[in-house]
């Protein structure tokens, strides 16, 4: 039996808990799940489905927002609204994205909050008003 000159090993201490049939991965009692993932995942879609959506438009690959709701058989108005998303301030899409900043609005709200002026998206997305 030969001995490998350097071994690494890592040990990472996770639990695992069944949660509804199905094995969750839980974090080390020192780290909270707020850590973790303080990010609503349906926001995180929603963002990146419209910078999706954008790009398409962008490159030509689809011509309006009808050809969009079309190709993902959703409603004409619905594509168009959550296509505002795109267009949120730099600030609020790297805060929301890169550094996974917790929103203090939903989905629906973050939709309204796009047509706002970037000064003012800011402040109204982090609950700082």
């Amino acid at each position: 039996m030969r001995k490998s000159p350097e071994t690494l090993r890592v040990v990472i201490p996770l639990n695992i808990r069944k949660k509804n049939g199905r094995p969750k991965i839980l974090p080390p009692d020192g780290l909270s799940p707020q850590q973790n993932r303080a990010q609503d995942p349906h926001l995180l879609r929603a963002v990146g489905r419209s910078l999706g959506w954008r790009k398409r438009l962008d490159e030509g690959r689809a011509a309006t927002i009808h050809d969009i709701a079309t190709a993902e058989h959703l409603s004409d108005s619905f594509a168009a609204r959550y296509l505002r998303l795109a267009y949120l301030s730099p600030e609020v899409l790297e805060a929301l994205i890169l550094q996974r900043r917790p929103s203090a609005v939903r989905v629906v709200d973050l939709v309204k909050i796009a047509a706002r002026p970037w000064v003012e998206q800011v402040d109204a997305v982090f609950g700082e008003e």
